[in-house]
């Protein structure tokens, strides 16, 4: 759920997406596991919910899978 209609902001996907962009910005470019490892060291989420967060940052054109199959945020 992008915007959740409860006060439960952890189930948001803009919430769970800051922790990834805060991860990648870190490496500009990061293969998927170990950005999701890095991500769940600091912030609990489960893979289908990063999986959501990239698809959004995505959509945004913030990050993008690249050829190699490593995230790469976007400039």
């Amino acid at each position: 759920m992008l915007l959740p209609d409860n006060l439960h902001p952890e189930k948001c996907i803009y919430f769970n997406g800051s922790f990834v962009l805060r991860a990648l910005q870190k490496d500009k470019k990061i293969d998927l596991l170990n950005l999701y490892q890095r991500v769940i060291s600091e912030h609990r989420m489960t893979f289908s919910v990063f999986i959501l967060c990239l698809d959004w940052l995505y959509l945004l054109d913030v990050a993008i899978l690249n050829k190699d199959g490593e995230v790469e945020l976007c400039s």
